[in-house]
């Protein structure tokens, strides 16, 4: 039987790539993505995992979230987040998607101002049968990431490992 990429054969490549490609690549996959799987700590230690629709704005992510969430009390209590990002997955050669880990923060929405430009809550509000005249006023649940581990199997085609990892610049924290 023909091998369709014959690429993914063998061993796995170790080219880890440029700073300048590995951000493009993930500002890509967060501007074309809109579902994420948002973990946070339970009281009693234990993951508790939520999807959520998201918008991004740099390496952030954010979403609106009820503050009675169980999401919303968890981060309050604890603000150590894992968000995963992933592409509709065919096979090895389309395994694409994102892990951020770092800290969330919920914000007001007179703080959130520059978010709020960014989220497209029209739609929502169309949907829901809401004016769209009258912007929101839930609080907006920002992501910001400390480290982003980035997978891309179609990286093996150049000789780059399918799975690299982000840190922030410390002027980008």
């Amino acid at each position: 039987m023909p091998l369709t990429n014959p690429w993914l054969a063998g061993p796995t490549p170790e080219g880890v790539l440029s700073r300048e490609v590995l951000e493009e690549r993930i500002l890509n996959l967060l501007s074309t993505q809109n579902l994420a799987v948002v973990a946070t700590v339970n009281r009693d230690g234990s993951p508790s995992a939520t999807p959520v629709r998201y918008y991004s704005l740099g390496f952030e992510i954010f979403y609106t979230s009820w503050d009675a969430s169980v999401k919303s009390r968890n981060l309050r209590r604890d603000p150590r987040v894992s968000a995963g990002i992933v592409v509709p997955y065919v096979g090895l050669a389309s395994s694409r998607g994102a892990q951020l880990f770092g800290t969330a923060r919920t914000l007001a929405p007179g703080d959130a101002v520059e978010y709020w430009e960014a989220f497209r809550w029209q739609s929502d509000y169309a949907e829901r049968g809401r004016s769209v005249d009258e912007p929101p006023t839930d609080p907006l649940t920002v992501i910001t990431p400390s480290r982003i581990l980035y997978t891309d199997h179609w990286l093996r085609r150049t000789g780059h490992a399918p799975r690299q990892t982000w840190r922030p610049l410390p002027d980008q924290r």
